[in-house]
């Protein structure tokens, strides 16, 4: 049984699916200028922004999203090179995704100067393009060396562009207690030291493998985001972010 799902007033459990072959011709037949093609083919392939779309649930207007990356799928269809060995939803996920991202960085409420974007989106091309070559994670010292800038920099830009967050948002919350940004706020009278002589804490973090240990001392200890921290011992942020939350799964589990 198809799932329903409508968006945009579209019906996406309704629409056409195209075979391989299907999409061949029809991408033949949008280079060669088929206006009503193209029409045909962009609306086969709405789907794909809506697999897109369900990833970044809860960032914003889910209509205003889908629409979005309804513009990701048309620039999509109208620069595929059909000369290259590759499906179109290859190329057209990351097109998506891109739209997508662009979006909410430029619809934060923090405003960044254009200089600073222009590196960041910059940095952000240049690392999914390299990694698309090359086929393995792109560190930000590789990004920043083909870019010709310094890693500083380049770390700089993104931090600033990445998503902001209410100091009210719950870091913990449960039936008896909950936590909340603003409560974990540096406070001079709480150092290092007082919470290493917390020694159900302390036994926790040294049950911890010597990376995943760093990070987490980088991230809590030295009030760090996962870009700088990720600038600092060579690792993609994707990583630091897989590694940070496997340690606090496990820190939670030893403590509990």
């Amino acid at each position: 049984m198809k799932r329903k799902v409508v968006i945009c007033g579209v019906d996406t459990a309704s629409l056409p699916r195209l075979t391989g072959e299907q999409s061949r011709q029809l991408l033949l037949s949008i280079k060669a200028g088929n206006k009503q093609d193209r029409n045909y083919f962009i609306m086969c392939n709405m789907r794909l922004v809506l697999s897109v779309v369900q990833r970044y649930a809860g960032k914003g207007n889910i209509e205003d999203l889908f629409q979005i990356g309804c513009v990701g799928l048309i620039k999509s269809v109208d620069n595929f090179n059909t000369d290259l060995n590759v499906r179109f939803s290859t190329y057209a996920v990351p097109m998506i995704i891109g739209e997508i991202r662009r979006f909410l960085r430029e619809s934060n409420s923090m405003r960044v100067s254009r200089g600073i974007r222009d590196v960041a989106y910059k940095a952000l091309h240049t690392r999914e393009q390299m990694e698309r070559e090359t086929g393995n994670e792109v560190t930000l010292e590789e990004v920043a060396e083909q870019l010709s800038l310094p890693v500083y920099k380049v770390v700089y830009c993104l931090d600033a562009i990445s998503d902001t967050v209410s100091l009210s948002d719950n870091v913990y919350n449960s039936d008896e207690d909950s936590a909340t940004l603003q409560d974990q706020l540096f406070d001079n009278r709480i150092s290092e030291n007082v919470w290493a002589e917390n020694v159900t804490l302390q036994q926790a973090l040294d049950s911890l493998n010597e990376r995943e240990r760093d990070i987490v001392m980088r991230r809590y200890f030295q009030d760090k985001t996962q870009v700088e921290v990720s600038g600092e011992i060579g690792l993609s942020q994707a990583q630091v972010s897989r590694l940070e939350k496997n340690a606090v799964t496990h820190l939670r589990q030893s403590m509990s």
